[in-house]
């Protein structure tokens, strides 16, 4: 009897002991299963981030190179996707013991729920880094050696980069995260490595023919829907919330801070770039107000978990200006960037990274982290720069150059590229045309 009072007792007293650890161990899958919802779904929302990129391209090149740019942005997410699991992944989030660059998990086949998620959401910043460099070289490249370029850069270059600034998912750590480097969700991993990609590439293909002169003078040449770069942008921006709020990995209550931050320095970007342009007697552009806004949200992404709201307003502002003048600073130089690329993504990319750092919240104005991430800037233009000019030099020698021939360009690449029409009910009254003026001369 008294055996059996004990057994019962000890029964009652052991109860809550086991309900609480099913208790715990339910929670913790719980909010397993919520953080992989959260980052699968702002993955989706990166993704989306092609579509994006491909309006504002299409809609700024003009109607004969409509297919040749959309076909870019949607054979990079493919080949890219590919190449990053392939090489990319393992490149940067694998064990990395010299800080270097990731020794292990390359083309993965066998590894938990979570690590498959958090694949599946670098995959698609690795589509955004490759994608930047497509509109700053639209029009005159040879699309086989835009697929080639894909590959190095979703395979090689940004998971190098990335590797550094944010390895060591399964050991190790790479030397500018080691330092304190601060890039939340990718001004610099992704934006400047992607701004760096596309400036070594417009050098080395030079500018448009008919975009600048003979005696140096410069000749806008129009995009054909502005439409198009209107959509695009709006897509940006709201995919942009699930590039930045994702990076939290974990749903939690930062999100809303973040998600905020993100809207405030892209509104004040496309407002400062308002108030100068009326300050300097000049129109304010579709264009550039779109292009001022992507700014502001390239600007933010490294701190947008890290500052307060003021501080995001003022890192959006200082965009606003970058993109105001840096257009006008690289046309002195002739450089040809078709959608103004080097100026979103590397201008406000580098502006945001040292912002991070130096209006960090509860830290404000400390010059060591300054210092930190001025070095992830130099790092990243010597590492994105250097490996992209040899590339393209590389590629130009050994593909028969990178650039199409001067009657391709006149035609449009649709048609010499493609065997395809945008708008074939009044393009083919241009082709005619222009084969007419070819057999002329």
């Amino acid at each position: 009897m008294k055996t059996r009072v004990v057994f019962i007792l000890g029964l009652f007293i052991s109860l809550p002991c086991f309900a609480a650890e099913a208790i715990a161990v339910t929670t913790a899958h719980l909010q397993l299963l919520i953080n992989s919802m959260w980052v699968v779904l702002c993955g989706v929302l990166v993704f989306f981030m092609q579509a994006g990129f491909a309006m504002i391209e299409s809609g700024s090149v003009r109607s004969k190179n409509t297919v040749n740019v959309l076909m870019k942005n949607y054979i990079d997410a493919c080949v890219g996707g590919i190449v990053f699991w392939l090489i990319g992944f393992g490149l940067m989030f694998g064990i990395n013991t010299t800080g270097w660059y990731g020794f292990s998990h390359f083309a993965p086949s066998d590894m938990d729920g979570w690590h498959w998620s958090m694949l599946f959401f670098q995959t698609m910043f690795a589509a955004t880094a490759a994608t930047i460099a497509s509109g700053a070289m639209a029009e005159r490249i040879r699309f086989i050696a835009y697929i080639v370029c894909t590959i190095f850069v979703s395979g090689l270059i940004y998971p190098i980069f990335g590797s550094w600034a944010w390895g060591g998912m399964f050991g190790g750590e790479g030397w500018l995260r080691a330092m304190g480097f601060i890039d939340f969700a990718g001004s610099t991993v992704v934006h400047s490595i992607g701004g760096w990609v596309a400036l070594a590439g417009i050098i080395i293909l030079g500018s448009r023919l008919g975009r600048f002169g003979r005696n140096g003078q410069s000749h806008h040449i129009a995009g054909h829907n502005l439409g198009q770069v209107a959509l695009g942008g709006f897509i940006l921006w709201l995919a942009w919330f699930g590039f930045n709020a994702g990076s939290t990995i974990t749903v939690d209550v930062s999100i809303g801070k973040i998600v905020l931050n993100t809207h405030l320095a892209a509104c004040a970007a496309a407002t400062i770039y308002m108030v100068l342009a009326l300050v300097r007697g000049k129109a304010i552009l579709l264009t550039s107000t779109i292009n001022a806004s992507l700014g502001g949200l390239v600007a933010i992404t490294a701190g947008c978990a890290t500052m307060s709201a003021p501080f995001a307003i003022l890192t959006g502002s200082l965009a606003g200006v970058v993109v105001t003048y840096m257009p006008v600073l690289l046309e002195k130089f002739k450089i040809d960037d078709v959608v103004d690329a080097v100026t979103v993504h590397l201008g406000c990319g580098i502006l945001g990274t040292l912002a991070a750092g130096y209006f960090f919240e509860n830290d404000l104005w400390n010059l060591e982290k300054l210092q930190v991430q001025a070095i992830g800037v130099v790092a990243a233009a010597v590492w994105g720069f250097g490996a992209s000019i040899v590339m393209f030099w590389v590629m130009d020698k050994v593909m028969g150059g990178l650039r199409v021939s001067k009657q391709h360009e006149q035609r449009g690449l649709d048609y010499t590229e493609h065997a395809e029409l945008s708008y074939p009910e009044f393009q083919q009254d241009v082709l005619a045309d222009v084969d007419n003026i070819t057999q002329r001369h």
